[in-house]
This record gives C-alpha cells, structure tokens and sequence, in this order.
C-alpha cells in the first residue's frame, strides 16, 4: 500500500531535500548509496511513492524493483570483479520500502556487522562513479541520471 502522505528520510533524498548519489532512475523507482556501505558499489533501490514494507508492495512493484536490482547487480558483479550481486530486503531502520543491491564475495559481505561506517565522500563518490559508467555501458544509459546529485530522469 502506498502512502503519499508519508515522509521519509528516503522521501527527502528523492526530493532533493538531502542529498544522494543516485545510479538510477526511471519513473517507478531510484537507486542510490548507502551511507553505511557492505562492499564498494552497494545500493539502494526504492520505490519514487512511500510504501512502508515489501509485503505492502503491489506485484507490480516488486517485480520492477526486482527487474532494477537484477539490472544494477549485473553491472556491480563486472564494475566491482564480484563473484555474484546479492539483494537484502529487510527494512527495520527506515519505514519505505528499500531492496540492498551490493557486489558480494561471500557471505559474510551481506551480515549486519559487514556494515561499513567510515567510508569517506570520496570513496563513495568513486564508487557510484564506476557503477554509473558501467551502467551506461551496458546499456541502461536513459536510466542513469544526468547528474549523479540528482534523481531526476535523465
């Protein structure tokens, strides 16, 4: 279920009222860095309209957020030398709808104590950098937005 009249933490970088380094977005969703990265290139993708959980969601919904993170995934696998893309739905620290995208190596890079809390604006910056630029490269350009400060489409 959506609820318009809901503001989020994730709602204000989506209007520009916070900032965010954004990789992607279309007309349904964005995706944007964590602050708290697992592993370089780690992402969020969430839904442009609040919605307070996964199980809230329409069909719909999920199933773009999940064409999206399958999308990004494939590129962070390549841009990041992972051996696979993982995907984290779980929700308890922001009440909008948020799918974790992040380049794994094993395991232990989606535990809650993988978390990373001293990642500095460069390194993230660089980070969503090469995720944009492998993006574009693979075709997802028109999704990539112009400025990375910005969710507008491109």
């Amino acid at each position: 279920m959506t609820d318009t009249t809901k503001t989020t933490v994730f709602t204000k970088i989506i209007n520009g009222e916070i900032p965010g380094r954004f990789v992607w977005a279309d007309a349904t969703c964005v995706a944007f860095a964590t602050i708290a990265p697992h592993t370089d290139g780690h992402v969020l993708v969430v839904p442009r309209e609040p919605v307070a959980s996964y199980v809230d969601a329409s069909d719909e919904l999920v199933a773009h957020l999940g064409i999206v993170a399958k999308r990004i995934g494939r590129t962070q696998t390549r841009v990041f030398h992972a051996a696979r893309a993982g995907i984290m739905v779980v929700g308890y620290e922001i009440d909008h709808l948020h799918v974790h995208v992040l380049p794994i190596r094993s395991e232990s890079d989606v535990a809650p104590s993988a978390a990373r809390h001293d990642v500095t604006d460069a390194e993230l910056d660089a980070a969503m950098e090469r995720l944009r630029a492998g993006l574009r490269e693979d075709g997802w350009g028109e999704c990539v937005p112009a400025e990375m400060s910005s969710p507008a489409l491109a």
